[in-house]
């Protein structure tokens, strides 16, 4: 590809095929898919954890209010209730990273060592080259290429 990426760490090795750039690419799409997904578990988890404390907090004002009863069943039939048979939220997460997440990751990976030598973001890396505009201010192709570029303030005469 003439004009390859901007930084060594983003290089097309010589003899890697459009396809399979494009599969790799795919293939990253699919595991930042998955940490998103991964993050709402998380989210599920904690918000879930935060709702059965609160859940303990309404029992006792009920119990203050005089509707022990009611506080009673509360407390014995959904605090700390599992949220799936035998299960609760952090054993869930831990199901997930370990059944399906952990080894998404290692063959995400895998592929990525096998046939780029290790490259992450190569399908992203060339987006980046062919839709930024080489020259302009904010579309430098790296950090170092920002820092090299003068700034808008030391153009300016007082």
């Amino acid at each position: 590809m003439d004009g390859d990426l901007p930084d060594n760490d983003h290089r097309t090795p010589p003899d890697v095929d459009e396809l399979t750039v494009e599969a790799l690419g795919k293939l990253s799409e699919a595991l930042e898919k998955v940490e998103i997904a991964r993050g709402d578990l998380y989210r599920f988890h904690q918000m879930t954890g935060s709702a059965d404390f609160a859940l303990g907090d309404a029992v006792g004002l009920l119990r203050r209010a005089g509707h022990d009863r009611l506080a009673d069943r509360i407390d014995t039939e959904l605090v700390g209730r599992n949220v799936l048979p035998g299960r609760w939220t952090f054993q869930i997460v831990e199901d997930y990273d370990d059944t399906y997440w952990s080894v998404f990751r290692a063959l995400e990976k895998e592929a990525r060592e096998t046939l780029v030598g290790g490259t992450r973001h190569l399908h992203e890396a060339r987006l980046k080259q062919e839709r930024r505009s080489a020259g302009l201010p904010g579309h430098e192709a790296t950090p170092a290429e920002t820092a090299a570029r003068p700034s808008q303030n030391s153009q300016q005469t007082p």
